[in-house]
């Protein structure tokens, strides 16, 4: 265990690359506060974590609902202390993804899902990583914040794009306090958020994708790194995307 048992805190961790991270970091040695909007599916990866011999608090809020944000930050300080490192998964995107079709509610609530939910926790977090002198931040962004990617949809892409420049001035302004942010990009991943395009990929497709664990242990790589390596921007894409 290289962490001794700081803590992390995992949003969007009901399902998918967020499950997955929680359960390898907490495999890693971390404290893992698991956050999301179904009650039932958060309860379910701390279930898996502790069954594998590991720490979990389950906070089950919506990144979207900045006062029960505050709360669950609240709770997870006063039981375990400041937070120590964060993987922010939640993600939210619509199959109307156009200018032709895409409505400008849908627009909003995928750019507070994906940009702004970000900002919030890392808001939240920041002044107990000062004091410690030591943070980490995994933002799981995506390939379409990387690379151009139409078929993304203009809410999304435009979203995650924005998170590069959320990295780039947390590693220039935060650096001298410790703490360290990744922009972490990965390409076609089989989870449930491929309901969310607008054709859902069949099966030969979904074979060819990385898996939620091959993030997991990506994101693991980044928070288990030592402290004076700083991974800025990672892309991470199944062989053959283009």
């Amino acid at each position: 265990m290289t962490t001794e048992r700081r803590v992390l805190w995992v949003t969007g961790a009901g399902s998918g690359m967020g499950r997955a991270s929680a359960v390898a970091a907490a495999a890693s040695g971390w404290r893992v506060a698991v956050s999301g909007r179904r009650a039932n599916a958060v309860a379910e990866t701390a279930t898996m974590i502790r069954d594998a011999g590991g720490e979990a608090l389950e906070l089950a809020v919506d990144v979207t609902d900045e006062d029960a944000l505050g709360e669950a930050h609240g709770r997870l300080v006063d039981t375990w202390g400041d937070v120590d490192g964060v993987v922010l998964a939640a993600g939210l995107n619509t199959p109307r993804r156009n200018w032709g079709d895409q409505s400008m509610t849908d627009f909003a609530a995928i750019v507070d899902t994906n940009l702004t939910s970000v900002a919030r926790v890392v808001d939240l977090v920041l002044p107990g990583m000062r004091r410690s002198g030591r943070g980490d931040i995994v933002v799981v962004s995506s390939r379409s914040g990387w690379r151009f990617s139409p078929g993304a949809g203009v809410a999304y892409m435009s979203s995650k794009t924005a998170l590069g420049a959320l990295v780039a001035s947390l590693n220039d302004q935060e650096g001298a306090h410790g703490v360290k942010a990744c922009h972490l990009c990965p390409g076609d991943v089989d989870t449930d958020f491929l309901a969310m395009r607008p054709e859902v990929p069949g099966a030969q497709q979904r074979a060819q994708m990385l898996t939620a664990d091959d993030i997991a242990r990506t994101v693991r790589f980044v928070l288990d790194s030592p402290a004076h390596v700083r991974i800025d921007e990672l892309a991470v894409s199944p062989i053959g995307q283009r």
